[in-house]
């Protein structure tokens, strides 16, 4: 049966999977329907601006209070959290092949490898960036990260997020974001790949848009929550959790995942990138890739964020008298990119979707030669770009490369060379 969603952005929703399992009137009445446990769960601070502040009520079976200690988790060897400090940074321009596809059975969880992060996770400041390669569905086992919310950015293979405030189903060109703290579990419909950006800092939300008006990007209509779905199931599940940059895990003799109803603003939910109404000049000159913002978390300093989250999708190339793909540029931001599908406007070659690719603080970059003198010798016409999806998670900080992705084979050694062979610009000398 086809999920049923509600949809809206940085609203209020309520839903039931039973009729009358959701107190009217009160948050948490002496005796709740059904005999319910009311929880509340925090995604901000109690005394948090009400424009910011993020909190569900959830009823639920059991309380999640009733757990034995956690202990550490054996698996999870290359997830990191910082302070990614395990090699130097390096100014370089950096980029990965794909992730394989594991031979024998991986889960979500044990398929997660840590690439890159910055600031600090006890602070609540700075990302973790992390991509996942898994072939199997997690089995009598819920995952939740107590240390970010977690923006999930499918390349290969559909998602189903059982989630406890309900059910999300994710496929490739779709995105999910899960709350900090809230319980999932993901099941595979084959092979799959993708991305996670780990959120320390300051909830994802809509970017302003000033003087674009009041519509365009990523529309607050076109995200999705859940609605109300539980198990009531009694057997034996594990409950990973990640918490200061570590994993640990505890046993339950239920599922977790029994949130009978719910009302709040804290709920995990999921957006589909074609919806993306993509802004670009009809005059000259490539603008800003800011334009191309679906998501953004904020920092305490005004237009620089703690992460960006940026696509490149399709879209009309009019542009007159102007080099169309991304210029050379150096930036004070820090650029990590994914490739979903297609081919990315600005790399003729070697950026494979899967693949990832990073631009630290001032690192100069732009197009390779080969699509540089493609575009110089271009017939101006208009074009449109088709048949590819790009992002980038840019941070305000620099991205720190872990021991695992500075020492992978599936860094691509020779990434300088794209770069390389361009003739020199002749200027007559009077």
């Amino acid at each position: 049966m086809p999920l049923n969603y509600m949809s809206g952005f940085g609203g209020s929703f309520e839903a039931e999977a039973v009729a009358g399992a959701l107190p009217v009137g009160r948050n948490s009445p002496q005796k709740t329907p059904f005999g319910l446990f009311a929880e509340q769960l925090s995604g901000s601070a109690f005394t948090a601006p009400r424009h910011e502040n993020r909190r569900s009520w959830l009823y639920r079976l059991r309380p999640t209070a009733s757990h034995s200690p956690f202990k550490p988790y054996g698996g999870g060897a290359l997830v990191r959290s910082g302070p990614f400090d395990e090699v130097p940074p390096s100014p370089n321009r950096l980029r990965w092949d794909p992730l394989p596809i594991p031979a024998e059975p991986v889960d979500f969880v044990d398929g997660l490898v840590t690439y890159a992060g910055n600031g600090d996770v006890s602070a609540q400041a700075g990302i973790g960036i992390h991509l996942y390669a898994a072939n199997a569905s997690m089995q009598a086992r819920v995952f939740y990260d107590a240390d970010g919310e977690l923006l999930i950015v499918p390349q290969q293979g559909a998602l189903t997020l059982a989630t406890e405030l309900g059910r999300l189903e994710v496929a490739p060109g779709e995105i999910a974001v899960v709350p900090r703290g809230v319980r999932f579990r993901v099941e595979l419909e084959g092979p799959s790949r993708g991305y996670v950006c780990e959120n320390y800092g300051a909830p994802f939300r809509l970017p302003e848009l000033g003087p674009i008006g009041a519509n365009g990007l990523a529309n607050a209509r076109d995200f999705l929550h859940p609605t109300a779905w539980f198990e009531d199931r009694d057997e034996t599940t594990e409950v990973v959790q990640k918490f200061q940059g570590r994993l640990w895990t505890t046993t339950l003799d239920h599922s977790p995942l029994d949130v009978v109803a719910w009302h709040g603003n804290l709920a995990p939910y999921k957006y589909d990138l074609a919806r993306f109404n993509t802004i670009n000049t009809v005059s000259y000159d490539h603008p800003d890739p800011s334009i191309f913002t679906v998501l953004t978390s904020p920092s305490e300093v005004p237009g620089t964020a703690n992460c960006d989250f940026v696509i490149f999708p399709p879209r009309w190339m009019v542009a007159e008298h102007t080099f169309r793909p991304p210029w050379f540029h150096r930036n004070i931001m820090s650029e990590f990119m994914g490739l979903v599908h297609g081919a990315y406007d600005a790399k003729a070659g070697g950026f494979a979707p899967g693949g990832a690719s990073l631009h630290n603080c001032m690192a100069g970059h732009g197009p390779d030669r080969e699509s540089y003198e493609k575009a110089v010798a271009a017939n101006l016409g208009p074009h449109k770009i088709e048949d590819t999806m790009a992002f980038m998670f840019e941070s305000r900080w620099v991205i720190r490369p872990t021991k695992f992705a500075a020492e992978t084979p599936l860094a691509q050694l020779d990434y300088d060379d794209c770069w390389a062979g361009f003739a020199k610009a002749q200027v007559p000398v009077s």
